[in-house]
């Protein structure tokens, strides 16, 4: 099982990005990278609560991602289950960090539990495109 870690630091507050990244309005504002759709997203933000995001692919199909909150600490730290579809064997598992850096924060995302190297490779490119659009998001609104 593979492991990946992305990072980007961003012009906005813990709590700020904390909130975009948990709440549905803000999340289909930004959720996804380029040529994905985030049309639907539901939250339940508590430990045990889960998750679901729909994505729409450039093909016009949709991907659920969906999991559990396993630690909610606001405004520092997510940890959450990933799964993609129903069927998943294994839940990856992705921590997200919001680390003060002066009038920024840095975001760390990592993903743990990858099943492969390929799959590895699909979820840097979808992580850092999400970075960039909740980069973007976060300079176009004060989230």
């Amino acid at each position: 099982m593979d492991v990946l870690e992305v990072r980007r630091t961003i012009r906005a507050t813990p709590e700020q990005l904390f909130d975009a990244w948990t709440q549905p309005p803000h999340l289909l504002e930004w959720w996804g990278p380029p040529g994905i759709d985030c049309i639907d997203a539901q939250v339940d933000l508590r430990v045990g609560g889960n998750y679901r995001i729909a994505n729409r692919l450039p093909d016009g199909r949709v991907l659920w991602i969906s999991g559990e909150f396993g630690v909610i600490d606001r405004p520092r730290k997510l940890v959450y289950t990933w799964s993609l579809q129903a069927g998943t064997t294994v839940a990856e598992i992705v921590t997200v960090l919001f680390e003060p850096r002066g009038d920024r924060t840095e975001v760390v995302v990592r993903h743990e539990r990858i099943p492969d190297l390929a799959t590895r490779d699909v979820h840097r490119q979808g992580w850092e495109g999400c970075l960039d659009g909740l980069d973007h998001y976060a300079q176009r609104t004060s989230v």
